[in-house]
């Protein structure tokens, strides 16, 4: 069970200045709950909840919360590659709305990121929708696609994302997750989001049924960071997929633990969270972390 909050912490956080995630050796886990129907359940309670570290219990729960107002630092990237023309200014309207929805001025930043061949950086890190808007209007599409050079550089953006404390990381896809042009393979660029602490969230661009190898790779990239792929066929689902995303980012628990095995030696953890007395609700988390390297 968790340890009851220090004198300095209560302070801290009446003064609303505590933040999860300041001690090195915690792990730090957003998570989402669902019923059956894919309702979020917003009031678990951390005695509901089995958490297994590499098949241990923890050593310690420093903190559980639920509906947190954590500052999102969010990775929109748009897939500017040939393959995914039809759509595309469709999709390009709807990451506009969505970014001017979710981002919360002073405190979520978000950047844009279009890739055909390479990763271009249209906009860095603001919590300007203007600006973010025209990062998204800017890009034409056209090339090869790097998919997974493109998640990786933005995990890498999102590890150094300007923030105190805590944050929620976030990367939203739009693509059909088909690759010809990566340096980096889909487990390095994995490798980097679990790093990071990164949520991949995915919409698929390909509205035929008939791309099974790139919808494999993007179902990759969301369940192992604990994230959704998102597969619309008509455009107006498009916008809903977004909406979705936007409702789930603001319905996350945050739980930081102390595992049992804390050696930085850079090792992967798996992670196993469920809800033991309840079968029909469903979590999604990442399945895993690397430990920091000492």
């Amino acid at each position: 069970s968790a340890q009851p909050a220090s004198p300095e912490q209560q302070e801290a956080e009446a003064n609303g200045d505590y933040r999860i995630g300041v001690e090195v050796d915690l792990v730090n886990l957003i998570f989402t709950a669902t019923d059956k129907h894919g309702h979020f359940i917003k009031n678990l309670k951390q005695d509901d909840l089995r958490l297994l570290d590499d098949g241990k219990p923890p050593q310690q729960i420093q903190a559980f919360e639920s509906e947190t107002g954590l500052p999102l630092r969010v990775g929109l990237l748009i897939d500017a590659s040939n393959s995914i023309r039809d759509r595309f200014r469709f999709e390009q309207q709807s990451a506009i709305e969505f970014l001017q929805q979710v981002v919360r001025p002073k405190s979520d930043q978000a950047f844009v990121i279009g890739f055909d061949s390479l990763a271009d950086l249209t906009q860095g890190y603001t919590d300007n929708t203007e600006a973010l808007a025209h990062g998204i209007a800017v890009l034409r599409p056209g090339g090869g696609t790097a998919l997974h050079d493109a998640v990786y550089a933005a995990c890498e953006k999102l590890a150094k994302a300007p923030v105190q404390g805590a944050a929620r990381r976030a990367i939203i896809v739009l693509s059909d997750g088909d690759d010809n042009q990566s340096r980096h393979t889909r487990e390095q660029a994995i490798e980097a989001a679990l790093r990071a602490e990164v949520i991949i969230y995915v919409i698929d661009t390909d509205a035929t049924d008939t791309n099974k190898k790139g919808d494999k790779v993007l179902m990759r990239y969301a369940d192992a960071t604990g994230g959704r792929v998102f597969f619309p066929l008509q455009l107006q689902q498009v916008a809903s997929a977004f909406s979705q995303i936007q409702d789930e980012l603001r319905s996350q628990y945050v739980l930081a633990y102390k595992p049992e095995n804390s050696e930085p030696n850079g090792s992967y953890h798996t992670i196993l969270l469920d809800v033991p007395k309840h079968s029909n609700v469903k979590i999604r988390v990442r399945r895993g972390y690397y430990a920091p390297k000492g």
